[in-house]
């Protein structure tokens, strides 16, 4: 019996030695971990709204960016969920979820809104510009023609 004690005790230590040398160690959040990567998400989602609505004011099509911003909301709501469960792991992957949906949406709807304006002034410069010149061509076109007409007439009226 000697022996198999002596396996036994010799194989539980190689296991208990594998198991703490190669086994990764289980990364669990904390509750205030899981606390400020929800807020930071939260913030995010808020910071692309108020960006997506200043987009829209300025005329961009957002549509596109209202749909991410969806997809972000979903996972927030999500991390939201996971953090009142307890469940911090979770609540930390779905609030990194929502911020990664989250990249470069600021720099597009920036893009999206420096174009709207840009097409606004472009927009205003044809039709209120571009309706003044034609305007005033009317004006100048009929007053040549009046002073020409009336030229004629005062050379027919001469002969």
């Amino acid at each position: 019996m000697s022996n198999v004690r002596l396996i036994t005790t010799f194989l539980t230590i190689f296991l208990v030695s594998f198991a703490v040398l190669f086994v990764p160690p289980v990364l669990g959040y904390s509750e205030n971990e899981a606390k400020t990567a929800v807020k930071a998400a939260e913030s995010e989602v808020f910071t692309c709204y108020d960006v997506a609505f200043e987009a829209e004011k300025a005329g961009a099509n957002v549509s596109a960016l209202l749909s991410a911003l969806n997809e972000a909301g979903l996972s927030l709501s999500k991390a939201k969920r996971a953090y009142s469960d307890g469940d911090f792991d979770s609540s930390v992957s779905f609030a990194n979820e929502c911020q990664s949906k989250l990249n470069g949406f600021v720099d597009q709807a920036t893009s999206l809104r420096s174009d709207a304006e840009q097409a606004g002034y472009l927009d205003f410069m044809v039709n209120f510009v571009g309706s003044g010149v034609g305007a005033l061509s009317i004006v100048v076109g009929g007053f040549a023609l009046w002073t020409f007409l009336k030229k004629r007439e005062e050379a027919r009226g001469q002969v």
